[in-house]
């Protein structure tokens, strides 16, 4: 006698053995991952594998090392992700130092590359002054000649001049005066071939200069602002936002810390604090200067008669 059993049977063994091979896959040997591409990690890894990349351009000011590492995670807007990461670091509590060094980081990423300028169509330097221009027995003397490069630095733009000073024993144009009775005779000079310029390279995080000093405090009032803020700001010198700047933040029951540039879509230089109403706050810098007591929330009015908290913003400048 010959049993019919149909093709459930095949189904059922085969639903059993896919069941039994994601569990062992899954639990009794599950696949391990090594040496493979940073792109693969994990979200929480990836803000370490950054973070330890901030550290490290922090120290060495390697900017194209630093770039190349974080190519390595394969994200679409490196600037984006950095300043993003700052800001979760600090609201969540994370390493002050950790998020500035993300926050410059990032600020340096966001900068344009340096180039230098292109030739120009004026006159070389052996043609600003010829012998026909100068007077007999005068060497020509050819001055220096200056290239200017815009170098983008973390937290603010910095200019350098590379200037190449032309010898004036091969540049100089040498006039021979002939002796008397006899027709003169000139001697053009000998032009020194230009020889090639180095291109400068990406300076790193710039020192801080001398201590910031307050150049203006008000009273911001922005019915769009919902919270009152502690609004900071800080230039150096040349009046170019300076990022990396600890701001110390007290109060009777507290005390806070954090760093201009976490924000760079606002400014480079920028940073801010929620304030508490009926709390009474002290600001000072880190890197010195005078304190800024009694910073409490103040309330505006709008011209309805609506009432809402404001905000304080202070500048700070180096001078």
């Amino acid at each position: 006698m010959r049993e019919n059993r149909g093709s459930w049977y095949l189904l059922t063994g085969l639903v059993l053995g896919v069941i039994i091979g994601v569990l062992y896959a899954w639990f009794v040997h599950p696949v391990q991952y090594t040496n493979t591409y940073p792109k693969t990690l994990r979200a929480d890894f990836k803000d370490q594998y950054r973070a330890l990349i901030a550290t490290a351009y922090l120290s060495n000011g390697a900017l194209v090392r630093a770039r190349a590492r974080l190519d390595l995670l394969g994200d679409t807007d490196i600037y984006a992700v950095l300043a993003k990461q700052a800001q979760r670091t600090l609201a969540e509590g994370g390493s002050s130092l950790e998020a500035r060094a993300l926050g410059i980081l990032a600020v340096a990423l966001g900068q344009a590359p340096p180039t230098l300028p292109g030739p120009t169509g004026g006159p070389a330097p052996s043609e600003a002054a010829s012998p026909a221009q100068a007077s007999p027995g005068t060497p020509v003397q050819t001055g220096a000649v200056p290239l200017t490069q815009n170098a983008a630095t973390p937290g603010g733009t910095a200019t350098q001049a590379l200037t190449t000073s032309a010898s004036t024993s091969t540049a100089a144009s040498v006039t021979q005066t002939a002796p008397a009775g006899s027709t003169p005779t000139s001697r053009a000079a000998r032009t020194a071939i230009p020889t090639g310029t180095s291109l400068p390279t990406r300076t790193g995080t710039p020192t801080q200069g001398a201590p910031f000093v307050l150049d203006q405090q008000e009273l911001v009032c922005n019915p769009r602002q919902t919270t009152p803020l502690i609004q900071v700001e800080t230039f150096d010198a040349a009046r170019q936002p300076v990022a990396g700047v600890e701001v110390v933040v007290s109060w009777e029951d507290g005390e806070n810390h954090f760093y201009t540039g976490v924000k760079p879509d606002v400014s480079s230089g920028y940073a801010d604090f929620d304030m508490t109403p009926g709390v009474t706050y002290t600001l000072r810098l880190a890197e010195g200067g005078q304190p800024i007591p009694g910073l409490t929330p103040t309330e505006c009015e709008t011209a309805g008669g609506d009432r809402y908290w404001g905000s304080w913003r202070l500048v700070f400048v180096q001078p």
